[in-house]
């Protein structure tokens, strides 16, 4: 991938940024900014935020796989980067939309399996057609979590082993196309996120964690561990925290979370720090898993 970036550095057009839901668009954008690169935005109806609609520079129908690559092609990009938040379309929007008539194999065949085999279909169509797939570390490295500690407090010794508990658990449940996050205590599973995501499985948690305890408060220890699958192409998908994940780990009772350095983006940094420390939560950047001996 770092060959990949360097090729994207010299090359003359603009990295083109395909954007969903939240920030994370809009702060790829100022980074090339920032890096004096140009970019192009193109915003996916309906999930893209206002601020970044207002930055775009084309806006497509999530369906509409066919304009999406007229579009991309059109701007000979040195790079394509997914970002941002969408919902995997429902099998009936597949069949009623004039979208899915215009690209209907090629829908079936992304919608045949799970998330991962969606997104590895969406790439491997982009490269298909030419277009070369960046990662948000190739762009804006400065966005992903660093290892140690990112704030004030540090774990005590309950939530280091609950720590590890959950970072083995996502390891080993790495070949499964399952979420990237759970929450442990007391070394004790108590939620895996699935598709509902990272704040539902929080609120889950939550509930959780009073009943089977029988302490009406949370149990010793309590974590959210957040890191991106072993074998994961790095391009898409990446685990995140920010601001809100603080608010809603804290709201769920967890001393603090974890998450891979590397391999998670941390959002607004400053925000989120400075909202941990004010709310009582370690940040945690772990180290990557040391390489199996052969």
């Amino acid at each position: 991938m770092a060959a990949a970036a360097a090729r994207a550095e010299t090359s003359p057009g603009p990295v083109a940024i395909v954007a969903g839901a939240g920030r994370l668009p809009l702060l790829i954008a100022a980074a090339l900014d920032q890096a004096g690169r140009s970019c192009r935005v193109l915003a996916i109806r309906g999930f893209a935020d206002p601020a970044t609609r207002r930055r775009a520079d084309a806006t497509v129908d999530l369906l509409d796989v066919r304009g999406a690559l007229d579009t991309l092609c059109a701007w000979a990009p040195a790079g394509v980067t997914l970002a941002g938040a969408v919902a995997r379309p429902s099998p009936a929007a597949l069949l009623n939309t004039l979208a899915a008539y215009r690209n209907r194999d090629a829908l079936r065949s992304l919608a045949s399996g799970g998330d991962d085999h969606l997104l590895r279909g969406v790439l491997a169509l982009l490269e298909e057609h030419g277009l070369q797939v960046l990662g948000v570390r190739d762009l804006a490295p400065g966005l992903m979590a660093p290892e140690g500690r990112l704030g004030a407090l540090a774990p005590d010794e309950a939530a280091e082993a609950s720590v590890e508990a959950g970072r083995a658990l996502l390891a080993s449940l790495s070949p499964h196309d399952v979420g990237q996050a759970a929450v442990v205590a007391s070394r004790r599973v108590l939620a895996v996120e699935g598709p509902e995501g990272t704040d539902r499985m929080l609120a889950r948690a939550r509930a959780l964690a009073r009943r089977p305890f029988g302490l009406g408060r949370p149990p010793a220890g309590m974590v959210l561990v957040k890191r991106a699958k072993d074998g994961q192409d790095l391009r898409v998908d990446l685990p995140a925290i920010g601001p809100r994940t603080v608010t809603r780990a804290a709201e769920a009772g967890c001393l603090g979370i974890a998450v891979g350095s590397g391999d998670t983006l941390v959002l607004d940094r400053a925000e989120t720090v400075a909202l941990a420390d004010r709310l009582g939560l370690f940040l945690l950047g772990l180290p990557p898993d040391p390489e199996p001996s052969r």
